[in-house]
Formats: structure tokens, sequence, C-alpha cells
């Protein structure tokens, strides 16, 4: 049977928070509806980056814009199955809202799965549905959470996860993967399929959400998944860039968050690997130079284990010369490469559209990652059945 899911916005949510579990569940095949009060569908709220960078406190700069597909005024709490609340400093203020608080209390009442991440759980507590509940949060909201009766559960890590009941919470989005799969298990969902091996291909400034969505809904349905960056290590970091559309003539771009990669490029063993994940962004123009990039890709694409390349990333397939006689599209200021490359364009209209051409995967930008990871999962095999 079909879920569908609520996911409750406002300004300055942190931006993995709401992106990752949206994509992601939208991905796994379930309904989900975006609100914020006083906004209605196909308004934007304004999202922040917030990771620790060695100061006292986590520092913040300004996120993708997130765009709403359904109207708070005119919901219906009992129409779905879940309720999603990203943290950030929307919490803040939505935890004075009295409709907010009305609309968590219908989820608790009715025993429905809510899941809360980070500042989240301000809410949680202004709506007194955590009494006798254990659950962990952003470490700076346990004084709160204790004041109202919660047994609070101290992150170990940021990525601690607690399942309680009808309650899950996270410390962080670096919890994502556990907390997205704690998630679904609690609507009923289960994951076949999904011993797979994933290798992402990063670079600095890769496009934020097009490294972060896929890598942690991957995780969350149980596959191992690594990333590496040439001439980086295990534990190196790669910088981000939000692109993002905002009325020009073309994208914009802020700086992300910091993605810490897993294995070290130099050595690696591709052949251990499923599949591979090429994400967008700035990186591959220069990851195209990289003759080991090139023999990376080709040996994927000789092989024929899918390939997934998502908005810039098909610079890359271009240089490998691993598209003649494919269907595929890409980022549309892209097109020249795929063209030249003897690729046979697939427009992107809407730009959410992504292709499968055999093993091979494509998709214009962010926006089509539902379709874009469902795509990849339904090439390795993997299901989610509710």
């Amino acid at each position: 049977m079909a879920k569908s899911v609520l996911i409750l916005c406002g300004d300055y949510m942190e931006d993995y928070e709401v992106m990752v579990p949206f994509q992601a569940l939208l991905a796994y095949g379930i309904s989900v509806d975006a609100v914020c009060p006083g906004k209605k569908a196909g308004d934007s709220c304004r999202t922040a980056v917030h990771q620790l960078s060695g100061h006292q406190t986590y520092s913040e700069s300004r996120g993708h814009n997130f765009a709403l597909n359904a109207t708070f005024s005119e919901i219906e709490a009992s129409k779905y199955d879940g309720l999603v609340i990203p943290g950030g400093r929307a919490p803040e203020y939505l935890a004075i809202d009295e409709s907010v608080l009305a609309l968590v209390r219908k989820f608790s009442e009715s025993g429905k799965p809510i899941a809360s991440v980070c500042h989240g759980q301000l809410i949680l507590a202004a709506a007194d549905v955590v009494k006798g509940k254990r659950c962990t949060a952003f470490p700076a909201v346990k004084p709160t959470l204790l004041s109202v009766g919660s047994h609070w559960v101290e992150p170990e890590t940021m990525l601690t996860c607690v399942a309680d009941g009808n309650l899950i919470t996270a410390a962080t989005y670096g919890g994502h993967p556990e907390f997205i799969q704690l998630f679904v298990k609690a609507l009923g969902g289960t994951v076949s399929g999904s011993d797979k091996r994933i290798l992402f291909l990063c670079g600095d400034y890769m496009e934020d959400y097009e490294v972060m969505v896929p890598f942690q809904s991957l995780q969350a349905l149980g596959c191992h998944v690594d990333a590496a960056c040439p001439k980086k290590k295990s534990g190196d970091i790669c910088p981000t860039a939000i692109h993002d559309f905002e009325g020009d003539q073309t994208y914009s771009e802020k700086p992300g968050h910091d993605f810490s990669l897993t294995e070290t490029f130099e050595g690696l063993n591709y052949s251990s690997y499923d599949a591979l994940v090429i994400p967008g962004g700035r990186a591959p123009e220069y990851l195209a130079l990289d003759e080991k990039v090139l023999a990376l890709v080709k040996h994927f694409m000789e092989a024929e284990k899918p390939v997934a390349s998502i908005c810039h990333g098909q610079q890359i397939l271009s240089a490998a010369d691993v598209l003649k006689g494919r269907k595929c599209t890409a980022y549309p200021a892209v097109k020249l490469n795929v063209v030249l490359a003897g690729a046979t364009w697939l427009a992107p209209d809407p730009i959410d559209r992504c292709f499968t051409d055999g093993n091979l995967v494509t998709g214009a930008a962010w926006p089509g990652h539902p379709q874009f990871i469902s795509q990849l999962m339904t090439l390795l095999g993997i299901k989610v059945s509710f």
C-alpha cells in the first residue's frame, strides 16, 4: 500500500535536513508533501547550511531555496502516515506556533511515526509529546528536553539516532542513513536487494545536493557506499558548491557543506564495486582532464555495471569517450559535450526528468534526484516494499 508523509518546513531549516529525507522518500516510492505555516504550494523556504568547523558551535551560511509542494492551511493530518521535522533555526519559531503544535499532537496521539532531527526536537518539546520518551537531539537542545520530562540520550557521535515507540530522533544530518532507515521501517517498509557496493566519484566544488542526497539515500537502503577523490585520501574533505536557480540567466553559486571522503583514490579496487555515481557541479570540468578518472569510468562502462551521472557529471562521460551511440541527458549547457561525444541528446523537459539507457542513468540537475535514485535502484535490483 502506498504511503504518504508530511514534512514540516520553515525558513532557515537546515538544508540537508529537509532535502535528503524529502528526495530519499520520494525515490523509495513514498508520496511526500512539504508545508510551512503561512505559505502555500509553490512558495519557497530559505535554508541554512550548518556545520561544525572547529569553533565552539556550528557555523551558518545560506543554503538552497526549498520549494514547497503543498499548502499548510489545507492539509489534513489524518491523510498522512508519518511526519518528518527538520532541524536548523526554523524550529525556534515554529515551536511557538499553535497550529504547528496542534498538528504534531495529532500525529502523536494517533501513534503515527514522527521523525525529528537536530533542533526539530524543540517542536516536540513545545507540543508536550516527549514526556517519558527516550530521545536525542543536537546537544544544545538537551536542557529543553529534560525540562519537559524526556529521557535524554547523550549522542555519542553526531550520527546518533534513537527510536522509542513511534518516535525517531537524531542528533544531526550525519545520522540520516539510520534516521531514514528507522522511519521507513516504522512506516512498515522493507528493503530487498541492497547488498551492493557503490562508489561516488568526487571532486572539489561538486554540487552539494548532488553528492549528499544520493549518498545518504543509498546508505539508508543498506548499501555500502564509498566516496573517493583523485589526489585525496580517506578522511579528507571536498568543499561543495550550492547551485540554485534564483531568477538569473544561469544558476547562482554559494559555498556548501564540507563533504568527508571515505576511501583513498590511489589504489582503489574498482572491481569491488557494483555501481558508480558521478555528481555534478564544477568538479567534473577538471576531473575530466584526469586520465585515472577516465580509466575508472571506462572500467564501469565496459563491465556494463550501472553508472549514474547527473548535471555536469556528463562532462566526464564525454571525455572518457563512453557515450557514442548512447541516449542521455544532462544540464542543458552540457548538451554540446554530449552531442560531440556521439550520444543522442534527450532534452530534460521538465528539468527533473531522468533517463535510463542500458546500464547508464543520467539526470539534468538535483531536482531530478527522486527519479535518478529510483532508476539506479532498479538497475541494482533494490526494492522498497510496503
